[in-house]
């Protein structure tokens, strides 16, 4: 059974950082890009960033470029996400996402491309 598990979210004052962390288990994910997403109250999902299979290449919303980064450790079947410099409006359910693409998919921010999903991890700014 494939699963995403994200972790490591929680609550953080403005400005402050965390790292969230989406392991994947029963399967290998090296032909996946890995994408992270955001879900605010009575909002839709949000497109943040995505990692292709290789680690090589990320692309970023402009809302969080600079702020977060994104990396993966292939042999660990993992992805990252590290978040600094967050903001009240960073608030959300962060939920990790697998899709089958050997390079940067053309549309990364589009969630319905997405196989795999993470249950979700909250992450809430205060100030």
């Amino acid at each position: 059974q494939v699963q995403l598990a994200e972790s490591g979210g929680g609550l953080v004052q403005a400005g402050g950082s965390l790292r969230l962390s989406c392991a994947a288990s029963g399967r290998s994910f090296r032909s996946y890009a890995m994408g992270w997403f955001r879900q605010a109250p009575g909002k839709e999902r949000e497109f943040v960033g995505v990692i292709d299979w290789s680690g090589g290449v990320t692309s970023y919303a402009d809302s969080v470029k600079g702020r977060f980064t994104i990396s993966r450790d292939v042999a660990k079947n993992t992805a990252y996400l590290q978040m600094n410099s967050l903001e009240l409006e960073d608030t959300a359910v962060y939920y990790c996402a697998a899709r089958s693409a050997y390079g940067m998919p053309r549309d990364p921010a589009d969630p319905y491309k997405y196989t795999y999903w993470g249950q979700g991890t909250q992450v809430t700014v205060s100030s």
